[in-house]
């Protein structure tokens, strides 16, 4: 098996895009990427994405963005596993290069939500649960996230606003995101004054709803000087991934307060990788809910169980703290384009590990994990990734 680098990112604007369609947001991406790694085609291109067929009535997505993007002839495809496609079109994107199939690969991670109108955007992404023991009983996502979060407060006796923290982290690295939906700061009263959405989630436990894309280029790493030099990035090698999975449905879990998937992947990219958790200088976690925050610290080694949530309180997630997390604004701040948000996370630890963050920049900065979650924790993806 061949090693993987990174040579190229791309990432369009997130927010409420209404001015531009699902393809040309794709190409505000991927033909930045392209242009970074200096390439004018590739051999395939791996596109993540969760609700183009619900929300678009667009099926048949990767093709329709090789087309767009002058590509047509190279082989593309779709990738979907819920809101961890965007890491899964990775794992595979990084599989066809390792294994020799392919030498130059472009993934992509793409999602149009505000389109329609909420009801509807709910409804599609409840599609990320089991459809006959949960949605068909009205369980929405924001609600299955509730109920775990409340269990938590009960079982740990947490106080409600143990969680502020995420947030404010969040939005605090936001602002020095041009791309991110919410540039602005919060405090502990925005948080506290939030409006709830599921008892006990507030909106400032929850990510938005929003539109965007990013995308990376893949290469054997023996052959990356090849598609940087001249340009200000070198490449990034990727040093791990592994996927792993847990029941669908939340109740069927031996325990719903530990996202034993994202354990399982962590563990293997450790062993992948020859590291631990002390090792890395920063970790993009899936923060769609805060609540999802603090299980992931405790899933992947940084925290006890029950105590992910004093890592925030304490700010050893900040930039320069011990384990920085969200440092682009994570999905709270930055935003969560559900099918983009696992290649998000990919540049913006590209960013970090070659010192192109700027103002939110971790200081020497070598080795990081990204971990995308797929519904409420039954799929989980961890990548890690090494200057």
């Amino acid at each position: 098996m061949r090693s993987v680098s990174i040579v190229g990112i791309g990432q369009s604007d997130v927010g409420e895009l209404w001015n531009r369609s699902a393809r040309e947001i794709a190409y505000d991406a991927v033909s930045a990427a392209m242009a970074e790694a200096n390439i004018e085609t590739a051999d395939a291109l791996f596109v993540g994405n969760m609700l183009s067929g619900v929300l678009l009535d667009q099926e048949h997505l990767a093709t329709l963005i090789a087309d767009y993007c002058g590509l047509t002839g190279i082989e593309a495809t779709k990738i979907e596993a819920a809101c961890g496609s965007g890491a899964a079109a990775l794992r595979i994107g990084a599989m066809a290069v390792a294994s020799g199939y392919h030498d130059v690969v472009i993934v992509a991670g793409l999602e149009k939500m505000t389109d329609t109108v909420g009801k509807d955007t709910t409804a599609g992404l409840a599609t990320a649960a089991d459809a006959e023991y949960e949605a068909l009983h009205g369980l929405s996502f924001v609600g299955l996230n509730a109920l775990i979060m409340q269990r938590y407060l009960y079982e740990y006796n947490v106080p409600l606003d143990a969680f502020a923290g995420f947030s404010i982290n969040a939005h605090r690295n936001g602002v020095n995101n041009p791309r991110a939906m919410f540039q602005r700061a919060i405090t502990l009263n925005d948080y506290l004054g939030a409006p709830v959405v599921a008892t006990p989630i507030n909106i400032m436990d929850s990510s938005p709803v929003c539109d965007g894309a990013a995308a990376v280029i893949l290469v054997p790493s023996e052959r990356a000087h090849e598609f940087t030099t001249g340009h200000h990035r070198g490449a990034v090698q990727i040093l791990a991934g592994a996927g792993a999975t847990d029941t669908l449905a939340v109740h069927d879990r031996r325990d719903p307060l530990f996202l034993q998937a994202a354990y399982d992947s962590s563990q293997k990219a450790y062993g992948q990788a020859g590291v631990r958790p002390e090792d890395l200088d920063l970790f993009e976690v899936h923060d769609a809910f805060t609540i999802m925050s603090a299980l992931s610290l405790e899933a992947t080694g940084f925290a006890r169980r029950g105590e992910g949530w004093r890592m925030a309180q304490d700010d050893e997630i900040g930039i320069n703290g011990r384990i920085p997390i969200s440092t682009m604004g994570g999905l709270k701040s930055r935003g969560h384009p559900v099918g983009a948000t696992g290649v998000y996370q990919i540049t913006e630890i590209v960013q970090q590990l070659t010192g192109t963050a700027g103002a939110n920049q971790v200081a020497n900065a070598r080795l990081a994990m990204a971990q995308n979650i797929g519904g409420s924790g039954a799929t989980i993806i961890t990548h890690i990734l090494g200057s």
